[in-house]
């Protein structure tokens, strides 16, 4: 059994897969850094927010985020956080994505990475734990991803002016007024931002807004309060932005994380 250990101490083990747990207190940050290994970071309670040179990404409860080996990454907890986090050595990763994305975890899933936790991390590959391990790399190869990740534009000043509206989203901002403020015309802003974040001025906007919600969410605030937060006009507005989005309702899907429910 290891928890509360960093991965660095047993990355040099002859084994293809690496299970820890750690616990965080609510805010706690880790700075920018990398592993040599592909991990797949579990939330068991707690929201996390992930961010690298090419996104954000919040992982509420209960899921999951894939971030191949070498990205750098800075990590921040959104509540008291419980983790548990699967490293893959290069070779067995390859079948996995090669950009960080938030995943769903199934029950099945879970329940493995639960059990790996308390095995000897030099496993006997021929015995029950080995087995067990090879029968979570074949799961891994089968997740889902889910849509909470918000893209960063390359330019400098349009990525500072998505960054500061991630800090304060506001769900009518116009793209005139960003246009104007960066100096481009209408058309030529359009086609850029689409072109750096793969995404429409309104559809990264949206985005954006449930990128801030959902750790305000997590952490147990109103919906009615975030809707306001975040400039929506009503929370049946920002109700349905987050059903289409997420395919449920915030209640509905904050309740499968098992998440707080409020209204």
């Amino acid at each position: 059994m290891v928890r509360n250990a960093l991965v660095e101490a047993y990355d040099t083990l002859a084994r293809p897969l690496i299970a820890l747990g750690n616990d965080f207190p609510d805010g706690h940050a880790i700075a920018a850094h990398r592993h040599r290994r592909g991990q797949l970071l579990l939330g068991a309670s707690g929201a996390v927010m992930v961010t690298t040179a090419d996104g954000t990404w919040v992982m509420p409860p209960g899921r999951g985020m894939w971030i191949p080996g070498g990205v750098e990454h800075a990590v921040r907890m959104l509540g008291p956080v419980s983790t548990r986090s699967l490293y893959l050595e290069p070779a067995y990763a390859a079948p996995m994505p090669d950009r960080c994305q938030v995943v769903a975890i199934s029950p099945f899933l879970a329940g493995l990475i639960a059990e790996a936790l308390d095995l000897p991390v030099e496993y006997d590959p021929d015995s029950r734990a080995g087995a067990l391990m090879a029968l979570i790399l074949h799961e891994l190869r089968r997740l889902p991803e889910l849509k909470l990740s918000l893209p960063l534009p390359a330019h400098p000043a349009l990525a500072a002016r998505c960054r500061a509206f991630l800090a304060a989203p506001e769900a009518h901002a116009r793209i005139e007024a960003w246009a104007a403020a960066l100096g481009m015309s209408r058309r030529g802003f359009t086609r850029r931002f689409r072109a750096e974040t793969g995404l429409s001025f309104a559809a990264w906007r949206q985005q954006a807004c449930l990128v801030a919600a959902l750790p305000r969410l997590v952490g147990g605030e109103r919906v009615t309060t975030v809707a306001m937060a975040l400039g929506y006009d009503n929370p049946a507005a920002f109700t349905t932005m987050f059903r289409r989005l997420l395919g449920a309702s915030p209640r509905a899907w904050l309740g499968r994380g098992g998440a707080r429910k409020e209204t």
